[in-house]
């Protein structure tokens, strides 16, 4: 109920007591008395009614005004100070209450200032002796940050989730698009998803891949593989898991609880490589035809005998010696640079049976066929871009299946010389050779994926080769592939695993544990949920009669902390000139918007920006309303769920009289910088909602769905 409306509401019920009362104590005044004296009464009191009735009215409006007093002074008084309790316990310790009001409530306020001095001093002390406690961890911290911004490669650290705890900027510069500082690299940031950036299938296979080598107790559990950015750069990817526990027992099986990912863009050596190779690959070739043709010459030569024989004799032999030297010469050059000249694309050295088993449970879950693993070599080790390639097995698998009808597959892997020979096996039927051929061009589809390369081009990849043919003894017919075979780099099993030096203890790694976003936003705490905190400037107030957006400004907030560095800032052209009452207040000109960028092309890069994030803003239905009349226009839609910090301050405070940003800052103890600029503005805002969070905990509005219906229902008394 409004403030205003209860104080009428309750003065009238006040002053009706009163008259019933006196209304009451006349009648029974008036039934004691005798008939006659009743008639005498009756007598003498109609003629001064009106001037009754007057002197009543009179004494009404005078106790009325008495209560209206006692009210403020001794009822809203105290409930000032309930809210000032609060905010002193839940958000601004140096906050005091003013001292106002009748003695009793001033030497109240006074005792709750003396109690908040005390406990803030003893807070101070805590805090002291606690950051000298911790002086040791900040450094340690600090030289990790140190360490990490100096590194060569670019680092991420992931909770299970796929949510990024930790990155440097290299990481944020392998992953970004050159010029773009809104692009790609935006998504990298604290509580994002690294899907944003790896495709979802790659990055369950590379887990797979870690989790398959944890369960062997390998010493070196990592997984590699090649991304392309939006950029169009290589980024070669080495994944390496974070422990949920630090030295697993030999009872304890070793489990992830996230992963770390070193990041090292390629695109520059890969060029020169691929330079290198078609120089060597033309050289090669051109010298091959040329020396067939010395030696046609010579061979022809040696046919017609028309000079001396001893001269023609020795010059032929010569001739012939040299040719054959210099084609021995060649194809060793040949034979030395063929794995630089098939596998361009950087490969990855894998064990062949984890690559046929990460093959067979893709088959088995994606397309319901029946595999078999036939006495393998374990040996074998394989270079190979195993994503890829598992994918061309599942492919071979789906069209056996769809236009052959083979329900079972048989794998067998063996070595031949340099090279593994990974069979695929199946009993009928028998298939015409330009069956593979036409398989072979085509993009490879199964299971519900597509991908953009054809088997040709996974086999390029590879330096490998595939071939269809009939094993004569058991009349069956497969598909070979002839993979390039690699060293075991590897500790064998078995080998001391020693993951405390590795594994800093010293850093925080609490996030581990977080949650990761899930449409179900409404139980969430509001503690754990990510937020984009932003702010508009505009050419004006009304955005019905044309004014548009010409700066956006916000910050994020991640595990209850803003992130001041991981920021968002854009002024926009209009197209149209600011209004001048406006510009006096955010200070932003037509000058400095001429070549900014339009809004339908800041609005994409904004609606990226808060991917996976509830909106916060002070005021938020007018900057709500100006994105909502865009929608047609660029096509983006903000459908998240919004938190209005000016309806959460009446929440909290509906006692107080203003509920500006200035005035809630100055409430909560935040200090108000650069205002009227949306960045500037939006920071404010982001510290005044992280400390409105334990405010609105100590009222009972802990979730998201708790906070939303608190301000639905003061939504229609505040005036935007």
């Amino acid at each position: 109920m409004n403030e205003n409306l209860k104080i009428v509401v309750t003065l009238l019920a006040f002053l009706a007591l009163v008259v019933s009362l006196e209304i009451a104590a006349g009648y029974a005044f008036y039934y004691v008395l005798e008939p006659e004296n009743k008639q005498r009464f009756l007598a003498m009191l109609f003629p001064q009614l009106e001037l009754l009735i007057e002197l009543k009215l009179l004494g009404l409006i005078i106790l009325g005004v008495a209560f209206a007093v006692a009210w403020q002074l001794y009822v809203k008084g105290p409930l000032k100070i309930a809210e000032g309790i609060r905010i002193i316990l839940n958000a601004h310790p140096s906050h005091r209450l003013e001292l106002s009001g009748p003695a009793e409530v001033r030497a109240l306020a006074q005792a709750v200032n003396d109690l908040a001095e005390q406990s803030e001093t003893l807070a101070s002390d805590l805090e002291t002796k606690v950051a000298q406690a911790k002086s040791s961890v900040e450094q340690e911290k600090n030289r990790l940050a140190a360490l990490m911004s100096e590194l060569s490669q670019g680092v991420l650290v992931c909770n299970s989730d796929g949510r990024i705890l930790l990155y440097n900027e290299r990481a944020r510069q392998a992953l970004s698009t050159p010029g773009n500082s809104q692009g790609t690299g935006a998504l990298v940031g604290l509580g994002r998803s690294i899907t944003a950036v790896v495709d979802c299938n790659q990055l369950d296979h590379a887990l797979e891949t870690l989790q398959s080598r944890l369960g062997k107790d390998e010493a070196d559990p990592n997984a590699q593989f090649v991304i392309t950015t939006r950029a169009k750069q290589f980024v070669r990817v080495r994944m390496a898991p974070v422990l949920a526990v630090a030295q697993p027992s030999p009872a304890q099986r070793a489990t992830m609880s996230g992963f770390v990912m070193t990041l090292e863009n390629i695109t520059r050596a890969f060029e020169v490589d691929a330079t290198r190779d078609m120089l060597l690959q033309s050289f090669t070739e051109g010298s091959r035809a040329a020396l067939a043709n010395i030696r046609a010459a010579v061979e022809t030569l040696m046919h017609y005998p028309d000079c001396e024989i001893v001269h023609r004799d020795r010059f032929l032999q010569v001739i012939h010696e040299e040719t054959c030297g210099l084609s021995v010469r060649l194809d060793q050059v040949t034979a030395e640079h063929a794995d630089s000249l098939k596998t361009r694309w950087p490969l990855e050295e894998i064990l062949g049976v984890d690559l046929i088993a990460a093959a067979q449970r893709r088959i088995e879950s994606r397309l319901g066929m029946a595999t078999i693993l036939d006495t393998p070599d374990e040996s074998l080790w394989i270079k190979a871009d195993s994503y890829t390639l598992v994918q061309a097995l599942s492919y071979l698998a789906g069209r056996l299946q769809n236009e052959v009808g083979v329900r079972e597959l048989h794998f067998h892997l063996a070595r031949h010389a340099r090279i593994a020979e990974l069979d695929i096996i199946w009993t009928e039927p028998f298939l015409a050779q330009r069956t593979l051929y036409g398989w072979e061009t085509d993009s490879m589809h199964a299971g519900g994926e597509d991908s953009p390369l054809s088997l040709r081009d996974v086999i390029e990849r590879h330096g490998a080769e595939i071939v269809y043919m009939v094993d004569q003894g058991r009349q069956q017919p497969l598909f070979r592939w002839l993979l390039p075979l690699a060293q075991p780099t590897r500790p064998l099993p078995g080998a001391t695993i020693r993951y405390d030096e590795s594994r800093p203890e010293f850093y925080d790694f609490d996030l581990f544990h977080q949650a990761g976003q899930t449409p179900e936003l409404d139980h969430r705490l509001l503690t754990e949920l990510a937020y984009t905190v932003f702010d508009t400037e505009t050419t004006g107030l009304n955005p019905t009669i044309g004014d548009e957006i010409i700066s956006i400004g916000a910050v994020r907030i991640v595990n209850h902390r803003l992130l001041r560095y991981d920021t968002y800032e854009q002024l926009i052209d209009p197209k149209r000139p600011i209004d001048p009452m406006s510009q006096t207040i955010h200070g932003i000109s037509n000058e400095m918007l001429r070549g900014q960028p339009i809004i339908n092309e800041v609005l994409p890069q904004f609606h990226e920006y808060c991917t996976d994030a509830v909106l916060v803003g002070h005021n938020a239905a007018f900057d709500m309303r100006f994105l909502q009349l865009k929608e047609e226009s660029t096509g983006v839609r903000f459908t998240q769920p919004v938190l209005d910090t000016l309806l959460l301050s009446e929440v909290l405070h509906p006692n107080q009289e203003s509920h500006a940003l200035e005035a809630i800052a100055a409430r909560l103890g935040v200090t108000v910088l650069a205002r009227h600029t949306a960045l500037g503005d939006a920071l404010v805002t982001g510290e005044v909602f992280l400390r409105m969070i334990p405010l609105l905990a100590a009222q009972g509005i802990r979730t998201l769905g708790d906070a939303r219906a608190a301000t639905e229902k003061i939504y229609a008394k505040v005036k935007y």
